[in-house]
């Protein structure tokens, strides 16, 4: 994988468990859309509002960063990325302490508060923690290293929704009547971040300097790449979210699966599972390794990391290896993409935007598991978006990096406004075929990857 100093192998340890922590708490919103949805009896279009006060608030927090940026100098060139981090988690804690009131009062707006306050913590982490594993080592193996990053981003996820959904819809359940199944989930994932925290402000992060000064002129946009990125990263966020947050109904339909929520909900630690099966091989295949053991190792990776899939969700369910063995050709599709991809972050991205549509249009088309399946398979594409997005639209933006980073994740807020298109259309048009929704964002990826991403600084 990418090669960087020993000195600098710790601090990326840390800021990996970061990104697994922000992926944990992040899918539990998965869980959350059916159980409060039953709750306070919502409709599909309500529900998705736990996805729009989430990611709205990385649209406030990415904008005001933004504005700072412009006004004073970048903040966090001025207070370090170690104190960005720090000062995102304590935001965060807030924001998983603040469940308690809501429970306790049973108030849906208290919810969407205390979500909102969570993802403005995350955005601040999202703006500092990113452009720091990039930056920390050679640019071109930036994608790699966050690759790396985000694999433990999604092994949160894919634990997240198997852990979650025990507790918030069986364990707790049994004791805390409606909303109240919450509240000790969150107030220990409050403690988990809090911790997390003084484990960052204790250890040394290298320091990476950049300009601190106002910069003149248009900044991060003058160049297109940002720019045209920054709409991918809005589409991207917004189609794996909304397909997500509809997982549950969706396999719960009776010409799908037919199954209980609490069961659904096992089975989507396969989507997000997925993203962590991509995003791990997606650190080798874009990594300087040698070509003939970046194959044997991504094989190897591939299957270990299907294990852990298998066993996370069999400890829950029981289910057996032959009911999860159509997922193996997601397995199989997904490294002949990385080969097709030859190691090239934007052609990589083309590939694994195509895919996803046509998995979209089995799960629209179909029935019963190979709809579900289909649907389940598109995690695995959705891997190496993100970071494959995030480094091409900040490449060759120098100082401008950090504000370049705020833009790209003010656009997270496409996490906060297709869940809620896609809901009002499954309201309207019944969920299966809401799904066109997301369908759109990957035929944009896909030209993003092909033409969008190439550098064109625009004059001043």
């Amino acid at each position: 994988m990418s090669k960087i100093s020993s000195t600098k192998q710790f601090p990326l340890m840390v800021l990996s468990s970061l990104f697994f922590m922000w992926g944990f708490i992040t899918v539990l919103n998965d869980i959350l859309i059916p159980h409060l949805k039953n709750v306070f009896d919502l409709t599909y279009f309500q529900a998705m509002l736990i996805q729009l006060a989430f990611f709205g608030a990385y649209f406030v927090g990415g904008f005001l960063y933004y504005i700072i940026s412009r006004i004073m100098g970048d903040p966090i060139n001025k207070i370090g990325y170690k104190n960005g981090i720090i000062i995102g988690l304590l935001i965060s804690a807030l924001g998983t302490a603040l469940f308690y009131p809501a429970a306790h009062y049973q108030l849906y707006s208290i919810f969407l508060s205390a979500l909102f306050v969570l993802g403005l913590g995350f955005a601040i982490l999202q703006i500092a923690a990113n452009p720091y594993v990039a930056i920390l080592g050679p640019e071109s193996q930036a994608s790699s290293r966050l690759n790396l990053s985000q694999g433990f981003n999604s092994f949160g996820t894919t634990i997240g929704p198997v852990i979650g959904g025990f507790f918030i819809f069986e364990y707790f359940q049994t004791t805390n009547n409606g909303a109240n199944s919450v509240i000790l989930p969150y107030l220990f994932l409050t403690g988990l971040l809090l911790l997390l925290g003084f484990v960052v402000w204790r250890v040394p992060l290298p320091s990476i300097s950049q300009n601190t000064g106002i910069n003149t002129g248009r900044g991060a946009l003058k160049y297109q790449n940002l720019k045209l990125g920054a709409l991918a990263i809005f589409l991207y966020v917004g189609a794996e979210v909304a397909i997500g947050s509809m997982l549950v109904s969706f396999i719960g339909l009776p010409n799908i699966a037919g199954i209980t929520e609490s069961r659904a909900s096992v089975l989507i630690a396969f989507y997000w599972g997925g993203a962590m099966i991509g995003r791990f091989l997606g650190a080798i295949s874009l990594s300087k390794m040698k070509t003939s053991n970046k194959y044997s190792l991504m094989f190897l990776i591939s299957l270990l990391s299907f294990a852990i899939i298998f066993f996370t969700v069999y400890l829950r369910s029981s289910i057996s290896f032959m009911q999860i063995a159509p997922y193996l050709v997601f397995l199989v599709l997904n490294f002949l993409a990385f080969i097709i991809g030859k190691s090239i972050p934007s052609r990589t991205l083309t590939v694994f935007a195509i895919l996803p549509i046509i998995l979209l249009f089995i799960g629209m088309y179909y029935n019963g598991s190979t709809a579900m399946w289909a649907v389940l398979g598109i995690g695995i594409f959705n891997s190496i978006m993100w970071s494959n997005i995030f480094t091409l639209a900040i490449k060759g933006l120098g100082d401008d990096t950090s504000q370049g980073s705020s833009i790209l994740v003010m656009f997270i807020v496409g996490g906060a406004i297709l869940p809620p298109i896609q809901g009002y259309m499954a309201d309207l048009i019944g969920v299966q075929m809401s799904f066109f929704v997301p369908m759109l964002s990957y035929v944009y990826l896909g030209w993003y990857g092909w033409k969008g991403s190439r550098i064109i600084k625009i004059k001043e």
